[in-house]
């Protein structure tokens, strides 16, 4: 199972939110409620995520055995 967990601490550490990713970086809230609710997002996304992060795709998923 994938799990976003490490999406929140590494936004926590660069001090960007919710708010700024929808408003200020143009990430869709539908996204962000998928995230939430751990359903699927694509690789654009993520790559989208890490580029506004400035961090590796460890620093926004991670699997984790069920």
């Amino acid at each position: 199972m994938i799990s976003y967990e490490p999406l929140w601490r590494t936004m926590k550490q660069r001090g960007v939110s919710t708010y700024a990713l929808i408003n200020r970086y143009g990430i869709s809230s539908a996204t962000i409620d998928r995230i939430k609710k751990g359903g699927g997002i694509t690789t654009t996304k993520i790559d989208d995520l890490c580029a506004i992060l400035n961090c590796r795709v460890e620093d926004i998923i991670e699997y984790v055995d069920k």
